[in-house]
């Protein structure tokens, strides 16, 4: 980002400093802005930006609405969609975002604490992006093409390992919730406790997937196996589910500026993505978040502040 916001003083000290106070700012405008305007008491359902403002201020964060609407600009949203994608109107916003945060600040070693979504359907057909071309040649993607097929990723990131564990659905169910839910246990057998968090999508807290976690609780207090805690995301928040990050990274490395031949082509570049990404961190282990690998959008860490969301991305 840019730090028109705090004009560069002369010398290094100076410069250095002027970037840091601009990075915090932008934090605590998305921290603002994630959540509910009645946090700050205002009785509204969204953010105005005169509202924004004020509740800013009341943090110790002094700016005008030109920088506000410049910062979220920059982040690529417009004012309309950061009011309908980046605020969450749950109630219980702050209760489950606290939980979440205790559960990752006392995280044992033995533990797993996966960030769960799916990413699409997303249509197998040419895409445009930014590209280099050759002077004189046009970027052209035809309006209107028949899709090749469609792609949807179940995935699931492990923010201690920062490996993604992957797979194609043909649709967004309880039965691929399911699924996902014994791959993670056949995979992760030694560790005592998986904790899943997603956002409040129905299929993500259905009856059928949360007495199947209670089955595998009971049988784990006999035979000793992994235990199933769930850590719900606020409703509205997918902003703040990490795996986000990674879905963005691959599409802008993987789908931008493609045409694949066919979904199974598409998948193989997928396959070979992850893959990747989970080699390069198995041979230099971090947490989610310090390193980027590839391009994803923002850091892959749990931050209330965070904007994992890509917005041509739903």
């Amino acid at each position: 980002m840019t730090t028109d916001l705090f004009p560069r003083r002369r010398g290094p000290k100076h410069r250095v400093k002027s970037e840091i106070e601009a990075i915090r700012t932008k934090e605590a405008v998305f921290k603002t802005l994630h959540s509910p305007p009645s946090d700050f008491g205002f009785n509204r359902a969204t953010w105005k930006c005169t509202d924004l403002q004020q509740a800013l201020k009341t943090t110790g964060v002094m700016l005008s609405k030109r920088d506000i609407q410049s910062i979220i600009k920059a982040a690529g949203y417009r004012w309309m969609k950061a009011k309908q994608v980046l605020t969450s109107k749950d109630p219980e916003y702050r209760t489950k975002l606290d939980g979440v945060k205790s559960i990752l600040q006392g995280l044992k070693e033995n533990e797993g604490f996966f960030s769960i979504d799916e990413f699409g359907p997303v249509a197998v057909l040419k895409r445009g992006g930014r590209k280099l071309v050759a002077p004189g040649e046009n970027a052209t993607v035809p309006q209107w093409q028949k899709p090749k097929g469609a792609v949807i990723i179940t995935a699931a990131l492990e923010l201690s390992t920062n490996q993604v564990t992957h797979f194609y659905s043909d649709k967004k169910n309880t039965a691929e919730m399911i699924k996902l839910l014994e791959l993670l246990l056949a995979q992760n057998r030694h560790l005592s406790r998986l904790h899943l968090s997603w956002d409040a999508a129905s299929w993500h807290i259905s009856k059928q997937l949360m007495r199947r976690i209670a089955s595998n609780n009971v049988m784990a207090e006999v035979t000793g196996s992994t235990r199933v805690e769930t850590a719900p995301l606020p409703a509205g928040a997918q902003f703040l589910n990490v795996v986000e990050a990674v879905f963005s990274g691959m599409a802008r490395a993987i789908l931008h500026n493609s045409d694949y031949s066919s979904v199974g082509e598409a998948k193989r570049a997928i396959d070979r993505y992850f893959t990747e990404r989970n080699e390069h961190f198995r041979e230099h282990p971090r947490r989610a978040g310090s390193k980027i690998w590839g391009s994803e959008r923002g850091t892959a860490a749990f931050s209330e502040s965070s904007n994992h969301k890509d917005p041509r991305y739903r």
